[in-house]
């Protein structure tokens, strides 16, 4: 995470919360869903929630979610096969389009400040034996890409892997789509010229790791 923003705004948590409703102006999160997506604690997105409130960067408005009847675990099914569903209320939080200062604090925090490449390499890393990470999409402001990320490599841990990602998600503060080969069947796949390899590498992308000198 960039540290001067951290310093500016006081804490690396309000800077990824502020990513995510930035990144994502169409939607409505719940107070979970703001502490799960930016990897911080209830108690801490439901004091910055409300500081946010407070100066007019987001609004509140209460929503309605379905989620099935569940008994030790299960869905409880109704006479006709179908899945009993309660309703839950619940505190809706979204960015208000019109904070007056929404549009410089976009260009401060998703363009002027972006997340630190160097320090998510790192992570990558302790994946597995990595042999080429490529940056596209998102992270090249070419958001039509058909990933943001591809990750080549061997012995890749999966749960390790799925932890990375949702670091990387909550640091920049948006869902990312991303690729993952082993390195076989990415050379492999290369050689016969497959579709979807060469779109990634022809659209506008940086590798930031290339091992395999492509």
């Amino acid at each position: 995470m960039n540290t001067a923003l951290e310093k500016l705004f006081g804490s690396s948590a309000r800077v990824k919360m502020i990513r995510l409703f930035l990144s994502n102006p169409e939607n409505v999160f719940s107070l979970e869903d703001v502490s799960r997506r930016a990897k911080v604690l209830t108690l801490v997105a439901k004091r910055e929630l409300s500081l946010f409130r407070g100066i007019g960067l987001i609004k509140q408005k209460d929503q309605i979610m379905e989620e099935p009847c569940l008994s030790r675990g299960e869905p409880v099914k109704l006479k006709d096969g179908t899945i009993k569903i309660k309703k839950k209320k619940f505190n809706g939080y979204f960015l208000n389009a019109l904070f007056p200062f929404v549009h410089a604090l976009r260009n401060l925090v998703l363009n002027a400040a972006p997340v630190d490449k160097e320090a998510m390499i790192k992570e990558i890393n302790t994946i597995g034996r990595i042999k080429l990470v490529v940056f596209s999409g998102i992270f090249t402001n070419h958001e039509n890409s058909r990933v943001d990320l591809l990750l080549v490599g061997d012995s890749m841990k999966e749960t390790k892997l799925d932890k990375v990602l949702k670091n990387i998600e909550a640091e920049i503060g948006k869902e990312i789509v991303y690729a993952v080969f082993k390195t076989d069947d990415f050379m492999y796949r290369l050689g016969m010229y497959d579709r979807f390899i060469r779109d990634i590498l022809e659209y506008p992308h940086e590798k930031v790791v290339n091992k395999l000198n492509i």
